[in-house]
């Protein structure tokens, strides 16, 4: 019972980690006042960039940092659509995950069944050994480490220093803040731009830790599911981190679930053995459906549809000349 139990908590980690990424890069474009619906393009572009450096060089600190720079360029040529040439911020973000859906398959047609680099686990002499919490906390890859740090990196951020303060009276109210000299759109270029790093990252998980190998749409969907993570989350990063791994539980109980179709445990409840006959299909489709019913139960309630959300979320600035 406790190694399955363990096991599965891992999975949920794995499960959790590349929407943490790629939603807490997304809570800081949405702060600064941009809604950014490429998250999809410039995590699959992430995930394709990385496997192929780590696999051409053997490296996988090479494939994450290539990861990274897939996400910002693709984040740039977005930021430059809809900050410098004001266009529409919704059709250039779904614009730009067609683009990335289709330029990853172009570039990764090579990769497709190749062996890939897989991400060491970072153990702890001593620590690793425990039973247990060994296994959760101290046997984990950099990019999980990495996604615990960035959510109180981006907290401590956005609440306690004064470049944080800055950007979020840019997304609360960028007429204002251009009146007492922020520069508007440099802060939201550079927010932006951040959040095309943490989607590719979120990408180099995917290839690199998660599957260590490349298939096309390998991020099915994982990229809408964290721009609805940001909105469940109230635009507070620790909030994104609980709802990352709600998300990654659901879905790692679904992948269980038809595991134990036809072997089912005598201590498990009868209500389960009727779980396991659920098509194979619809226990797929459950991550995306709790998906639309929380958003949907967020929406109905008018006062925490509002709570945190950047007064010019989606508005263009044009500055005064």
């Amino acid at each position: 019972m406790l190694e399955i139990t363990v096991a599965i908590l891992l999975t949920v980690i794995t499960a959790a980690t590349p929407l943490l990424l790629a939603a807490i890069g997304e809570l800081v474009v949405e702060r600064s006042g941009v809604l950014n619906l490429g998250v999809e393009g410039m995590m699959v572009m992430g995930a394709v960039a990385g496997f192929g450096a780590a696999n051409l060089t053997g490296s996988g600190t090479l494939g994450i940092l290539c990861a990274m720079l897939a996400g910002v360029v693709m984040a740039l040529l977005f930021g430059f659509l809809v900050l410098t040439l004001v266009a529409n911020q919704v059709a250039t973000g779904l614009a730009l995950t067609l683009l990335g859906l289709g330029l990853s398959g172009l570039l990764g047609e090579s990769f497709v069944g190749q062996p890939g680099v897989r991400l060491p686990k970072l153990e702890i002499p001593g620590l690793s050994d425990l039973p247990v919490v060994g296994q959760l906390l101290f046997a984990q890859d950099i990019l999980v480490y990495i996604s615990f740090a960035l959510t109180a990196a981006v907290a401590w951020f956005l609440f306690k220093s004064r470049a944080g303060l800055v950007l979020r009276a840019v997304g609360d109210n960028h007429g204002s803040a251009h009146a007492l000299g922020y520069p508007v759109i440099a802060v939201r270029y550079a927010a932006v731009a951040f959040g095309g790093a943490c989607a590719g990252l979120a990408g180099a998980y995917l290839s690199l830790a998660y599957t260590p190998q490349w298939v096309e749409n390998m991020t099915a969907g994982r990229g809408w599911i964290a721009l609805a993570l940001v909105v469940f989350a109230s635009w507070l990063p620790f909030r994104v981190m609980i709802g990352a791994y709600l998300f990654g539980a659901v879905t790692v109980l679904t992948f269980h679930v038809q595991a134990l179709r036809g072997n089912l445990p005598p201590w498990l409840p009868e209500w389960v053995g009727g779980l396991t006959q659920t098509p194979s299909q619809f226990l797929s489709m459950l991550p995306y459906i709790a998906t639309i019913v929380v958003l949907v139960l967020i929406s109905m309630n008018r006062r925490t549809t509002l709570l945190n959300t950047p007064a010019c979320l989606g508005r263009p600035f044009v500055p005064d000349r």
